[in-house]
C-alpha cells in the first residue's frame, strides 16, 4: 500500500496540473462557445510489477467528422508515447470513428515498441520466472455498419510482427508474422458509447489466422463480452456488470496468449496465468461526488485454460479494487483515471482511458 498511494497522489496532481481548465467568473452570463474539436493532452504515470515506473504522455481530442451530423457520437483520436524503467517503450495511434448519423463505425489501432516482461515456467530443472523480450508492430483496423436498430455487423483485419528473445534460452527465439480476418457482430442500446449509465453492449468477433492468408499455422480466436450497465442515486452513478469469454482454438503463439489482468481481471501484474483462453466475470460501481471526479469500486473471478502449467488450468483467480476517475474534456463524459487491485499473490496498477469496460 506505500507503493500505491504515492502513485496515485502523484496521478492526480499531474492530472489537475496538465489539464487546463479555465475557471470562469460567476456573474458571466454568456455560455462559452462550443468547439468542434476538444484537445487535451494527458500525463501517463503507472508502475507495474513486470515493468516496473512507466511515464509519458497521450495527447488526444474528440471531434465530429461532420458538423451538420447531430446523431453521430464524437470520434476519438490520440497518440500515446510511454517508458519504462526497465526499458520498454511503445509508440500507439488509436482512433475511433462514427460517421454519417452512427450508420457507420470504424477503429484504427496502430502500436510499435518493445516489451521486457516475463512468463511463468515449471517443465525446466528450475521453476521460476523467466523474462523475455518482445519487439512488436501491431495494425488493427475495424469497419462495422449498421444492420437494423442497436445491431452492427462488420469486418476487420489486423497484422503483428513479433521478434521474442526469452531469458538463459528456456525457449527458442522465434520471429513470427500473423495476418488476421475479422468478423464482428455488435448489439448495443447504451446511451453513450464513452460513459454509458443504462443499456447493454454484446459483443462477438471471430478471428481467423488461415495458412492462405499468410500465416505459418493455422489458429482462430473467438472474443465475447456482454456488458450491462444500471443507473443509480438518479442517474449520478452506475452499476456496471461484465461477462468476457476469450477462446484460442488450434495454434495459438505465445503472443498471441491472453493472461489474466488488464481488464479481465484487475489485479495481475506479473504475467503468471498465461493460457489459450479465458473466462472472466465482474462487477464495478461507479460513484460521481463532483461533475469532473468520481471513484470506482471494483471485483471480480477470471479462470484460464491451454496454460503450459497444467495446475493453473480451470482454477479460480479472483481480484477487486478501487479506482479514480477525471473527467478529461468539458464537454463529453469521458474519464481517464487509475486503478489499483490485489489478485491471488499478486497486484496492480492501471492508468485507464476510458472506463475499464
Amino acid at each position: 500500500m506505500q507503493k500505491i498511494l504515492p502513485s496515485i497522489l502523484l496521478f492526480l496532481c499531474c492530472s489537475l496540473a496538465w489539464t487546463q481548465t479555465k475557471l470562469t467568473d460567476s456573474t458571466t452570463t454568456s455560455k462559452p462557445k462550443v468547439k468542434n474539436i476538444d484537445f487535451n493532452v494527458m500525463p501517463y504515470l503507472n508502475y507495474n510489477r513486470t515493468l516496473e515506473f512507466m511515464f509519458g504522455a497521450i495527447p488526444m481530442m474528440m471531434y465530429k467528422v461532420n458538423k451538420a451530423d447531430t446523431i453521430s457520437p464524437k470520434s476519438l483520436s490520440g497518440i500515446s508515447a510511454v517508458y519504462s524503467t526497465n526499458k520498454s517503450y511503445f509508440i500507439a495511434s488509436f482512433n475511433k470513428w462514427y460517421l454519417k448519423e452512427d450508420t457507420w463505425r470504424a477503429q484504427l489501432f496502430f502500436a510499435t515498441g518493445n516489451q521486457n516482461a516475463q512468463f511463468y515456467v515449471d517443465d525446466v530443472d528450475v521453476p521460476d520466472f523467466y523474462n523475455y523480450g518482445t519487439k512488436a508492430s501491431v495494425i488493427n483496423f475495424i469497419l462495422q455498419r449498421k444492420v437494423v436498430k442497436s445491431l452492427y455487423a462488420g469486418l476487420g483485419y489486423a497484422y503483428a510482427h513479433y521478434d521474442t528473445k526469452y531469458e538463459d534460452d528456456v525457449e527458442p527465439s522465434s520471429v513470427t508474422h500473423t495476418n488476421g480476418l475479422q468478423f464482428n457482430l455488435m448489439y448495443d442500446t447504451r446511451d453513450a458509447v464513452y460513459y454509458p449509465t443504462k443499456g447493454d453492449k454484446i459483443k462477438l468477433r471471430w478471428l481467423s489466422y488461415p495458412t492462405w492468408f499468410g500465416n505459418d499455422v493455422n489458429a482462430n480466436k473467438i472474443l465475447s463480452e456482454y456488458n450491462t450497465y444500471f443507473p443509480m442515486r438518479h442517474g449520478t452513478d452506475v452499476l456496471a456488470a461484465r461477462f468476457a469469454g476469450k477462446f484460442g482454438l488450434g495454434n495459438i503463439t505465445f503472443e498471441q496468449q491472453v493472461t489474466i489482468g488488464n481488464e479481465d481481471i484487475r489485479g495481475y501484474s506479473e504475467g503468471k496465468y498465461r493460457g489459450d483462453g479465458l473466462m472472466a466475470i465482474q462487477g464495478e460501481y461507479r460513484y460521481n461526488f463532483s461533475k469532473r471526479m468520481g471513484l470506482v469500486g471494483f471485483a471480480g473471478v477470471a479462470t484460464i485454460y491451454g496454460s503450459d502449467t497444467e495446475s493453473f488450468n480451470w482454477g479460480l483467480y479472483p481480484g477487486a479494487g478501487v479506482g479514480y476517475r477525471y473527467r478529461a474534456f468539458k464537454t463529453e463524459k469521458f474519464n481517464i483515471g487509475l486503478d489499483a487491485a490485489v489478485g491471488k499473490g499478486d497486484w496492480g496498477l492501471y492508468f485507464r482511458i476510458g472506463e475499464a469496460f
